[in-house]
């Protein structure tokens, strides 16, 4: 198989997944390195294909997957992430990433397709396993989320829920 077809078989792969394929997994599959997954992943996203890198993996969002696109402000330590993450989860919405505003580098974007208490739990334990901090400590523990919402009305009780516990901030 040349590298070409391989990068095919790959974007086939990540188009017809429901869930996000590891570069170690898409490696065993292929029978090469994860560098070398990486560097097809690379090519792929500059032939213009929409690939996001999450915690568990590359993943191509679907667009059939309707929702409300939205976004809220959010300040908490580490201890309240998973608090935040499932209170989102819960109530159907899709957290689409983490952005931070920094001062330097200015907007800092993380891809996190998280859709269920799994993926929180997933990305919890990566977190601490790994020992690492998160991008809003960079900003004083301020961060934006992007979501997708099922409707309004989800939206607007994960708002009233973020709240109770103090991590929403309230433009």
């Amino acid at each position: 198989m040349t590298a070409e077809e391989r990068r095919k078989c790959i974007l086939e792969k990540l188009k017809s997944s429901e869930k996000a394929i590891s570069a170690s997994a898409l490696a065993t599959g292929f029978n090469v390195s994860r560098q070398i997954i990486v560097g097809d992943i690379a090519l792929l996203r500059a032939q213009g294909n929409d690939i996001n890198s999450t915690p568990r993996g590359y993943v191509i969002e679907k667009t059939a997957d309707n929702g409300l696109i939205k976004t809220i402000i959010c300040k908490h330590d580490l201890s309240l992430t998973e608090k935040e993450l499932n209170a989102c989860v819960d109530f159907g919405c899709k957290v689409i990433n983490v952005i931070v505003e920094h001062p330097i580098y200015g907007q800092l974007t993380g891809d996190l397709m998280l859709s269920s208490r799994y993926d929180v739990k997933q990305f919890i334990e990566k977190v601490n396993a790994d020992k690492v901090h998160s991008l809003s400590e960079l900003t004083n523990n301020f961060h934006i989320h992007t979501l997708k919402c099922p409707t309004e009305e989800a939206f607007n009780k994960l708002c009233t829920e973020l709240d109770s516990l103090g991590i929403l901030v309230n433009e």
